[in-house]
């Protein structure tokens, strides 16, 4: 996509609020990116949208103001398979973070190895703004990571998933996780096939989801989202111990006005009332998935 045919991105808020509810020690928000800074990790050429520097820094405030200790870096589109700016930010954290990156099917193992000793635990697939990659090329590389404790992570619209992607997944031989709820439109309904594709591979333990990303999904204005309430809570229904909570922090390509942070985490508890349930999603979960003392 040339450079005038690119959207920009909003920057986030700058002044994230102290969230109403208290979050238990090590909790975890399981889906940040970090974008810069750019004179030392520049966007690749052939991007998809033009977001502002999105530091390191500045995301930790965001943790700081919310309460949060553990982290989950995951690769933007913007680096395609350069995960420096990734990596970077997972060994400031002194182990606080872990990462997933984004690879050619290809890697090879003395790379993959090295990412494990860095905190990596998953690969991410997005068709959504790379193009659509050929899901069967990863199938043998699901085999390799499978052993490294490894989950492969994608970002896609579950609505819009033909009959052989499905299989596919389902085939795959580790765990999966499922970016923004599936990132579906609310107006599809409940009833969609492919949103209720996804609550049986939750509930039979094949697939996480990550509860984030609400202003993608409905029409309802923030901070409560309203018509995205029903979908969270049906996932969370299907089984919470497959469900992760997350900022999506910086915010990229939402369309709506900029989320502020300690919103989205108020947000939870109208989705999850029991304080032992949200404790599960918010520590317990991240803990076994990601691999956090």
């Amino acid at each position: 996509m040339s450079e005038n045919q690119r959207p920009s991105c909003a920057r986030p808020d700058p002044r994230p609020r102290k969230p109403d509810v208290t979050v238990p020690e090590g909790a975890c928000d399981c889906h940040a990116h970090i974008m810069g800074p750019l004179a030392r990790f520049p966007f690749e050429r052939d991007r998809s949208y033009d977001p502002p520097e999105a530091l390191l820094s500045a995301y930790r405030c965001v943790l700081t103001t919310l309460g949060l200790t553990r982290a989950v870096i995951v690769q933007p589109s913007v680096y395609g398979t350069d995960n420096r700016a990734t990596l970077a930010a997972i060994q400031a954290s002194e182990g606080t973070f872990r990462g997933v990156v984004v690879v050619e099917p290809t890697v090879d193992d003395h790379t993959l190895s090295r990412f494990h000793e860095a905190g990596i635990r998953g690969l991410r697939i997005n068709p959504l703004f790379k193009g659509a990659p050929v899901l069967a090329d990863y199938m043998r590389l699901a085999t390799r990571i499978k052993d490294m404790g490894w989950h492969l992570q994608f970002f896609l619209d579950v609505s819009k998933m033909d009959a052989d992607v499905k299989f596919l997944i389902e085939s795959l031989p580790l765990s999966v996780v499922f970016d923004h709820m599936g990132y579906m439109p609310t107006g599809k309904g409940l009833d969609n096939p492919g949103f209720h594709w996804l609550l049986k591979q939750l509930a039979e333990g094949r697939a996480w989801v990550k509860l984030s990303g609400a202003y993608y999904l409905g029409q309802e204005p923030g901070p409560h989202y309203a018509d995205v309430t029903p979908f969270a809570r049906a996932l969370i229904e299907a089984n919470p111990a497959r469900c992760l909570w997350a900022t999506n922090w910086p915010h990229p390509m939402t369309t709506k006005p900029m989320a502020n942070d300690g919103d989205l985490l108020d947000l939870l508890t109208e989705w999850v009332p029991n304080r032992a349930l949200r404790r599960r999603i918010l520590v317990d979960n991240p803990a076994m998935l990601y691999g956090f003392p």
